[in-house]
């Protein structure tokens, strides 16, 4: 008995249908008049058809359509092979709509923000970073009119003499003319020669030769140059070259001309796979300027980061930043995270947790220390040759919840001018947590063992070259929750109200021996407050008699749980003076310590209030404070205000800070930022810029300035054409945009397009 055909196999009925029908039964039907032919999804009319059974070959004279799903393709003359999908149409006209296949999730954006950003993929089998793939509603659409269009199999197109555009019927206001052009569905890539760009009719771009994804993925090619301009450097244009190397592998090569500095040369190499059970990936991006004419010499600048798992246990990541001189940031790069830096990082580590209850890191650190302003140099910190530590923690052993946390640092300084050592912390603790569901104590004890071997510089200070420190550390922390229904905004609440009280008692110990390696004083807030070391490092450790009060009150939406506003105050009561400090510092001798106050949540809907203070009640003054509002009505609408004061006179701040995105009218919107410092009476940052989103393109003008050090600022001005679908033209705003507005959105014709390589 012979099996069943397959379904394809199947012969699929057609249906022919004309006012007059004519010719040889099962050899050949001529249609004509109002033809048409139907056949599983496809429709083909025409004034005169002529169909082939044998052959499944069918030919249209007059108005041919043919129609596939969302497909369209019209001509004057025809003739294909209908299962097979091969053949050809005259004088055609074109419509093709298509749902991408997933893409691989975008990577971040390169570490100078010059270069685009690009897809990278894994392997098949392996966890996805980021995974965050195109929207499967989002389709692409595209047409145009080619002398002929050859259909050469499902999803392959070959069209001579074609115009293409992703612009809605009607509009004509970019589009390509190709000499040959291949659509590719299969592999979602357009490749065509003889290529010119033509916006509003006029010829912007021309190449030998193109190819563009027809989805969001990347290939490898010459990327679209973007332009821009700025006052530090003149004139910019860059050229950046992606390589696809492999789905888990790129690169890209961006020579950047600076018509006052010359020609900069960045490569950016970027890696992710699995390797040992694990995962490994990483970014190495170079930059060489070679002959800075405004610097007169040569500059350069690298990063590297990589990060790795195993299956073992093990751990590892690297991460190293070096430039050649002190003002490379601040010269050649537009970020205000990047020329706001001193301190470059160079460090690796390795860590092991075999269990999940402990862990041990090894840890190599060192810094290069920039000092872009001689007037206010910048203190080299200590390298860290090598760091290990070990933390564990039980928190159901024998009832109680028991860890352990230990390090051993040499502290190396890159002068030799100052003393350096060794220094070694144990600090093992127990407590005994008390927990109802309306209320909890937890006692806790522990003691704190720090060690030092040290050795001074010649002619130094003479003082103990062994130093030790015991502590022991009693706490007590409690708290309660109450609740009840309240009604905000004509809605029903769950309101709480929840008073936490955390008694610490540390005895004194001089340590006025023992030098700064690692140590300062931490930033005075809520997680401080209810912490046992008032100094960030373990070089200092207060003694304490003190009790930390705070009351907080949360507003909860019963129905799923979420938290819509909190509100917080909190204070430390202390029954000792506080005798250690730091060098250069003086003793408290107050009984309590400054107020803390803080509110988060929604106030409106889509309005969103953060504010924050500190106040001291001794002198009936405000050490700092800070106050921000959010509104964001819906993507595109976005507005962002704050103020921050801060009178400690290491970081002095007294700034405002207003940003957003706003329709203006119509498809016009605006965007802008100003950030300004009272006490430098300077703007820090100034953004303004204006969007116009047709639909299948978008322009955009951006104006940046940015001050760079105290006495210095760059000014740039970008813009970019977008096509949908297709490309972008001139400096990509959209990474400064989302960088430094909040809440700002990327219009219709700007998701992730895939760029076309010229």
């Amino acid at each position: 008995m012979q099996p069943p055909p397959a379904e394809s196999d199947v012969p699929r009925p057609v249906f022919l249908s004309a006012r007059r029908l004519s010719g040889v039964l099962d050899r050949e039907a001529v249609a004509e008049e109002d033809a048409e032919l139907r056949k599983a999804g496809t429709v083909v009319t025409a004034d005169r058809m002529t169909y082939w059974p044998v052959e499944d070959e069918v030919e249209g004279i007059g108005s041919f359509e043919l129609q596939q799903g969302d497909d369209r393709i019209l001509g004057t003359q025809a003739r294909l092979k209908l299962e097979d999908q091969v053949g050809f149409v005259d004088q055609a006209s074109y419509f093709i709509k298509r749902q991408p296949k997933a893409v691989p999730p975008a990577e971040s954006e390169p570490t100078t923000g010059f270069a685009v950003p690009r897809a990278i993929a894994i392997k098949p089998g392996q966890t996805r970073v980021k995974a965050q793939q195109k929207p499967a509603n989002a389709l692409t659409e595209a047409r145009g009119e080619a002398e002929r269009i050859d259909l050469e199999g499902e999803n392959q197109y070959h069209l001579t003499a074609a115009t293409y555009t992703t612009c809605k019927p009607g509009s004509e206001d970019w589009y390509l003319t190709v000499a040959d052009l291949r659509l590719d569905y299969d592999n979602e890539v357009g490749a065509g020669s003889d290529a010119t760009l033509r916006f509003f009719d006029v010829p912007i771009l021309h190449s030998p030769w193109l190819s563009f994804p027809l989805n969001d993925e990347r290939k490898s090619g010459v990327l679209p140059p973007t332009y821009g301009s700025s006052n530090s450097s003149g004139i910019e244009v860059v050229v950046p070259y992606y390589w696809n190397i492999a789905p888990n592998m790129d690169a890209t090569f961006y020579p950047r001309l600076m018509s006052k500095r010359g020609v900069q040369l960045g490569t950016q190499f970027r890696y992710l796979n699995d390797a040992f059970g694990g995962l490994y990936r990483g970014d190495a991006l170079y930059e060489y300027l070679p002959h800075d004419r405004l610097a007169d010499r040569d500059r350069w600048g690298i990063a590297l980061q990589h990060t790795q798992t195993t299956a073992t246990g093990f751990s590892g990541t690297v991460n190293y930043n070096r430039v050649s001189d002190n003002d490379y940031y601040t010269d050649l790069s537009s970020r205000i995270t990047q020329t706001s830096q001193t301190q470059l990082l160079q460090q690796g580590t390795v860590t092991y947790s075999r269990d999940d209850w402990w862990s041990a890191t090894a840890t190599v650190q060192s810094f290069q220390t920039l000092d872009p302003d001689p007037k206010n140099p910048v203190t080299k910190p200590y390298r860290l040759l090598p760091q290990i530590t070990v933390n564990a923690r039980r928190p159901d052993l024998f009832s109680t919840d028991s860890s352990f946390f230990g390090q051993y640092t040499s502290f190396v300084h890159p002068e030799n001018a100052l003393v350096e050592g060794q220094r070694l912390v144990l600090q093992p603790q127990v407590s005994l947590p008390f927990v109802t569901p309306g209320w909890y104590l937890t006692p806790r004890v522990g003691v704190n063992i720090t060690h030092y071997d040290l050795s001074y510089p010649v002619g130094g200070v003479l003082r103990p070259e062994s130093i030790s420190r015991i502590l022991p550390i009693f706490s007590v922390d409690s708290g309660m929750t109450f609740e009840r229904s309240s009604v905000w905004f004509d809605r029903e609440y769950t309101q709480t109200l929840e008073p936490r009280l955390f008694y610490l008692n540390i005895p004194y110990k001089n340590q006025d021996d023992i030098p700064i390696f690692d140590t300062g004083l931490a930033d005075f807030n809520f997680a401080q407050i209810f912490a046992d070391n008032q100094f960030s490092g373990w070089d200092r450790f207060n003694n304490a008699n003190q009790l930390t009060a705070a009351l907080s009150s949360r507003l909860i939406d019963p129905e799923n749980g979420a938290e819509i506003m909190r509100a917080m105050i909190g204070q430390l009561i202390y029954f000792s003076d506080d005798k250690v400090t730091l060098p250069g510092t003086t003793m408290r001798k107050w009984g309590s310590s400054d107020f803390l106050a803080a509110f988060s949540g929604q106030v409106w809907p889509r309005l969103y209030v953060d504010a924050a203070l500190q106040y001291d009640p001794s002198d009936s003054t405000f050490e700092r404070y800070a106050v921000g509002a959010r509104y964001h009505p819906s993507p595109g609408k976005a507005l962002n205000a704050s103020y921050v004061f801060n009178t400690d006179a290491s970081v002095p701040i007294k700034q405002v800070d207003v940003a957003g995105q706003w329709p203006i009218t119509g498809r016009w919107q605006a965007v802008g930022r100003y950030n300004y410092s009272f006490l430098q009476n300077t703007p820090i940052e100034i953004i303004g810029g204006l969007e116009y989103d047709a639909g299948c393109w978008a322009v955009r003008t951006v104006a940046h300035r940015l001050q760079t050090a105290q006495a210095d600022s760059t000014t740039q001005f970008f813009v970019q054409l977008e096509l949908s679908g297709l490309s972008s033209v001139g400096s990509s705003t959209q990474n400064l945009l989302q960088r430094r507005i909040p809440g700002y959105a990327v219009g219709a014709t700007s998701s992730d397009q895939g760029l076309a390589q010229w």
